[in-house]
């Protein structure tokens, strides 16, 4: 008999809540979700308790499926781009839930990836085939942060391997690229693939473009400058996009190889903004550029996620599959 949950996405930027019903370890049903930006609630708890209001008023479930932003596991969890902590000792205590489960943030999407059907994907590369039902794909994703989880399909069955591959140390390519790292090496200690591909990577690519071409930078949100890029009214900011999607499509292929990849999923908050940019910057060509490897690229499906709210569906997919 099928059951309503509550489901959640915390990310960097937004708390997502829902009702979702499952059913045999299958989700049902996935109800509207309700929005909330991290950045106007003191904790997760009291975002909780918002959506409890904002839900109608009514008693929430007492069993919720969680997707994080950040390492999961441990007696504390700290949001990799936000203040926010939570403590899952303290769930039935503070919320009034009595089973969770909590995943990865791109775990859950992977979660999502394994529930989704082929409609809800767009073919951007490689053999216009259904994603494989063996082996494993790697989901990508840029965001508030680089998301990456890797999915593994055998003998029917499902199994999603968490991860913070985006956090791996940033290799250059070219000679502009030896630059830009030269350049962020002055803000960071450390340079991850993050640093570049997530939502404030644009605004560090265009800043390192800035100073390397001696052009004064003029402040604004990174709203304002993703909006200037993809509409192509800022030259700079547009070469900045074009070397996100160069940069994206390097990692994006590193990562496939690295996981023993045999498709590649894009997701992520800004994955669907660029879903038109994508196939006309050179993503493509930095994927495949593997060396003795680009006939194995070549023959990788690579496809961007559609569905609207791929960590909720994958955080009720996650509780599904742990309390069918």
């Amino acid at each position: 008999m099928s059951r309503t949950i509550a489901v959640a996405d915390i990310g960097g930027t937004h708390a997502r809540f829902a009702l979702a019903e499952i059913d045999a370890g299958r989700v049902l049903k996935l109800h509207d979700p309700v929005t909330l930006k991290t950045a106007e609630y003191a904790s997760f708890q009291t975002a909780w308790q918002d959506f409890a209001t904002q839900g109608g008023g009514g008693d929430l479930p007492r069993e919720l499926g969680m997707a994080f932003a950040g390492p999961v596991g441990g007696e504390l969890l700290k949001l990799t781009n936000n203040p926010w902590v939570i403590r899952p000792a303290l769930m039935s205590e503070k919320l009034g839930v009595e089973r969770h489960v909590i995943v990865n943030d791109f775990g859950a999407v992977a979660h999502a990836v394994a529930e989704l059907g082929e409609h809800d994907f767009i073919h951007l590369w490689g053999p216009d085939t259904a994603l494989p039902a063996h082996g494993i794909t790697t989901v990508v994703g840029p965001g508030t942060g680089l998301g990456v989880a890797a999915l593994l399909r055998r003998d029917g069955n499902a199994e999603v391997i968490e991860t913070e591959g985006g956090h791996i140390d940033f290799a250059p390519l070219d000679g502009l690229e030896d630059r830009i790292l030269v350049h962020l090496r002055k803000s960071f200690r450390r340079v991850s693939v993050e640093r570049l591909t997530c939502g404030s990577g644009l605004v560090n690519i265009h800043t390192a473009l800035a100073a390397i071409e001696g052009q004064p930078v003029i402040p604004r949100d990174d709203k304002a400058l993703w909006a200037a890029a993809l509409d192509g009214s800022d030259s700079l900011a547009a070469a900045a996009l074009d070397r996100f999607c160069l940069i994206l499509g390097a990692v994006a292929g590193d990562l496939a190889l690295a996981h023993g990849a045999n498709a590649v999923v894009i997701a992520g908050g800004l994955g669907l903004r660029l879903r038109d940019h994508l196939p006309r910057s050179g993503f493509e060509t930095r994927f495949v550029a593997k060396g003795r490897f680009e006939r194995r690229m070549e023959a990788m499906p690579v496809k961007l996620i559609t569905h609207p709210q791929p960590g909720l569906l994958g955080a009720a997919a996650a509780f599904a599959k742990a309390y069918p």
